[in-house]
């Protein structure tokens, strides 16, 4: 049940279907309305009531125009990014650092270490799998630098399926950059599900091999800082992405350069440029500068309603609160 006022003198009250009542269409229903204040209680008149479906629900009518909003917007952006490559996006230094990352690797000789986090894809609806899904497309545009300089790359695993679409993503790569014989299937390898064993193992490989390029990107718990350190002791330059905010900190502090939130999500688009997923990059920026507009506006009305005592600063905002 939902409740609020939206006039001084009346309250709008809502039942809707849920676990603990199934309403069913046609049949009345009788209620009524108990408050309780100590020893105090007041009833209302027993009413009733018929549930009747709806095929569209006015109350969500600006959750619709936003949503058509928003779409007309990406496609436009999307449309303007294939007449113009150059379309502008926000320096990400971290990004910029990739090429730099490749080349020392292949100057020095050494092999590049690549890890996806934590992530399983399992299709389990885990926060950990748009960070592993932004991973893998990231190791694709890695494995094309990789390729075009001839230069080793590692990706270490503890998921089946995370390797699986990487062995795939890396095959493409070496495709697209001309050098499909250059491609080895042992690129990609599984090491075991295990949190800490993995961890040791890839501390092993990092010690051993001495990769001079070192990407964390995904979602990392507690291995990030034992990773990091050990990455950073080698004296590798490490790139270091997640959305986990409770591991930035580590990442932060032990690698060179750190992707921060929704920087993981736009290097596809930043690396790559390609058209449809800057201008959906673009797109959803522009559309975030749209909502928080709203929001300062809003603020200011409640604000000057409030100074001022004017209803028309209340009415204007009244037309936002309504939709809920």
């Amino acid at each position: 049940m939902g409740v609020w006022s939206k006039r001084a003198d009346v309250d709008f009250f809502q039942v809707k279907s849920n676990s603990g009542i199934q309403l069913v269409n046609g049949r009345p229903y009788f209620f009524k309305v108990v408050r309780i204040d100590g020893q105090e209680r007041v009833e209302s008149p027993v009413v009733s009531a018929v549930p009747q479906a709806n095929l569209f629900n006015w109350a969500k009518l600006n959750n619709l125009l936003l949503m058509l909003a928003f779409s007309v917007t990406v496609l436009m952006s999307i449309r303007r990014a294939r007449v113009n490559p150059n379309i502008f996006l926000r320096r990400i230094p971290g990004l910029d650092a990739v090429e730099e990352a490749v080349g020392r690797a292949t100057e020095m000789g050494r092999p590049i270490l690549y890890l996806t986090g934590s992530g399983e894809l399992n299709g389990s609806g885990d926060p950990s799998n748009l960070s592993t899904i932004a991973a893998t497309v990231i190791l694709g545009e890695v494995a094309k630098r990789a390729a075009t300089y001839g230069t080793e790359l590692k990706v270490p695993h503890r998921a089946a399926i995370v390797m699986a679409i990487c062995q795939e993503m890396v095959k493409e790569s070496y495709l697209a950059a001309g050098r499909p014989d250059a491609y080895k299937e042992d690129t990609n390898f599984f090491i075991t599900a295990d949190q800490f064993a993995y961890t040791a193992a890839v501390d092993g490989i990092m010690l051993r091999e001495q990769p001079a390029a070192n990407f964390f990107m995904g979602y990392y718990y507690a291995e990030s800082l034992l990773l990091a350190e050990t990455g950073a002791a080698t004296g590798a330059i490490q790139i270091a992405g997640t959305d986990a905010e409770h591991q930035l900190p580590f990442f932060v502090t032990a690698c060179d350069y750190t992707l921060i939130g929704e920087e993981l999500y736009a290097a596809s688009a930043y690396l790559s440029r390609e058209p449809a997923l800057v201008g959906t990059l673009r797109g959803q920026d522009l559309g975030k500068g749209f909502v928080l507009g709203v929001i300062i506006l809003g603020t200011l009305l409640v604000t000057l309603g409030e100074i001022l005592g004017t209803p028309v600063f209340r009415t204007c905002f009244q037309l936002f609160s309504d939709f809920k």
